[in-house]
């Protein structure tokens, strides 16, 4: 979402760093630079002269300018400032005396709150290792309860309905009742929207509200909606009282200044971003982390969670033995890719190294094309095991028929062959003690 914001950020704050002093004019021209670019990606434009004040008297107010590093300490200070803005310190979910702790989730129609659900549950079960139910409370749209209850099977996750017969607030009620029974750590209610705020729905909200006494009540909202998500949100709260907000669609084309100006206009904490449409599409909000992704700076917690969220610790303490013992084949091959796949795009991944962000347009997109990575795979799912356990059994014929089976060419899997035994190579030689000079002189592109 941050990426056109992300490159003119970059830009103007580079230009900051490479010149060693600067004087007041040249951080006058970087805030307004700064100024244009989030107003371009729509934030609120108190929010933006706010900021860039609070940076001004900052940096004018320190020996900013008589110092050699004073274009990195303006950045820095352009960070923490971002910071601020975005929410300060990351605000966890709250969790109740007594179980079930529940979170209602609200909402406009259209903005994901019912697969905002079935991601929330699943990102409690995986980082708390908790119970979770599903309580389909939005009775509007019988294909609202639908597909909680498919999501909730596809996820193995028990999800409470009652059809449309009964009301909003005697579904959660009885949901409540039914997690008790249960033992149910969190009971997360999804519960009905309108295209607009109405009279009805803020009714039916508070009586659900006052029924069972969410712990958490969580508006969830289209970053893609700009401006008139943050409205909404200040609505929101006027009349439930929300203790925080979801922001989905984050990996779109928006421009992004909900984000931005959502947690300093509403004054309600953002707990959780959503980045695509699978289950896992769901991050704690670091506001920090993401102050550094704008700027470029990479975000290396964010990447060393999704590691060890999604990598198998005993499959990679197998391969490093299999390494060190140069038997490093084609099976462990797929595996590599079926686990680094896990983590999500690469150009995603990517985002999260610091420096990245700054080359992005610089790194031709074919040596990161996600194609290329699924092809190998099938490719390699097109063997047999006695193949990828030993290549060299793979003649003429044999990848024609892997070509065929992986809707792929001969050439293309010859290619992945050579690729792979100049690896294997590279792994010999690092198991006999050479390994180190061998690296080297292939990342410099020698051979």
């Amino acid at each position: 979402m941050f990426e056109s914001l992300s490159d003119k950020l970059t830009g103007v704050l580079g230009k900051l760093t490479g010149k060693g002093r600067i004087s007041e004019k040249d951080v006058d021209e970087a805030l307004r630079a700064v100024r244009l670019a989030l107003l371009e990606a729509d934030v609120d434009f108190r929010v933006v002269g706010q900021f860039t004040k609070a940076i001004r008297e900052r940096a004018t107010g320190t020996d900013v300018f008589s110092s050699l590093t004073a274009g990195q300490t303006v950045v820095k200070i352009v960070h923490e400032e971002l910071t601020r803005v975005l929410g300060g310190e990351a605000v966890d979910l709250a969790r109740g005396d007594q179980p079930p702790t529940v979170v209602m989730l609200v909402g406009l129609q259209g903005a994901g709150k019912t697969t905002t659900a079935a991601k929330l549950a699943l990102h409690i079960r995986k980082t708390r290792k908790q119970d979770v139910m599903l309580a389909a409370c939005d009775l509007k749209r019988p294909a609202a309860i639908d597909q909680l209850v498919q999501l909730g099977t596809q996820l193995s996750i028990p999800v409470y309905s009652e059809g449309t017969d009964s009301t909003a607030r005697r579904v959660a009620e009885n949901a409540v009742k039914a997690a008790q029974a249960q033992h149910t750590y969190w009971l997360i209610l999804d519960t009905a929207g309108r295209l607009h705020i109405d009279e009805e729905l803020m009714v039916e909200l508070a009586e659900i509200k006052k029924a069972v006494s969410p712990v958490e009540s969580l508006l969830v909202v289209d970053a893609m909606a700009g401006q008139d998500a943050v409205r909404s949100g200040t609505d929101f709260h006027a009349r439930v009282g929300l203790t925080g907000i979801v922001m989905t669609k984050m990996d779109g084309d928006a421009r992004g200044g909900a984000a931005l100006s959502m947690r300093s206009v509403t004054g309600v904490p953002i707990k959780f971003i959503g980045v695509g449409e699978k289950p896992d599409g769901l991050e704690a909000y670091h506001p920090d982390r993401l102050a550094s992704r704008i700027l470029g700076m990479g975000d290396i917690a964010g990447l060393i969670e999704k590691a060890q969220q999604e990598l198998d610790l005993e499959q990679a303490q197998k391969l490093e033995r299999k390494l060190k013992k140069a038997q490093f084949d084609l099976e462990d091959f797929l595996q590599q890719i079926q686990q680094v796949r896990k983590m999500g795009p690469l150009t995603d991944i990517l985002g999260m190294i610091p420096g990245m962000g700054a080359l992005r347009g610089k790194i031709d997109p074919k040596n990161i094309d996600e194609k290329r990575i699924s092809r190998a795979e099938a490719i390699v799912l097109s063997m047999t095991v006695a193949e990828r356990r030993d290549p060299k059994l793979i003649n003429g014929s044999r990848r024609r028929r892997i070509a065929m089976g992986s809707g792929t060419s001969p050439s293309e899997v010859n290619q992945l062959l050579n690729q792979f035994f100049e690896m294997q190579k590279l792994m010999r030689r690092m198991a006999t003690g050479g390994g180190r000079r061998a690296m080297m002189g292939m990342l410099a592109g020698k051979r």
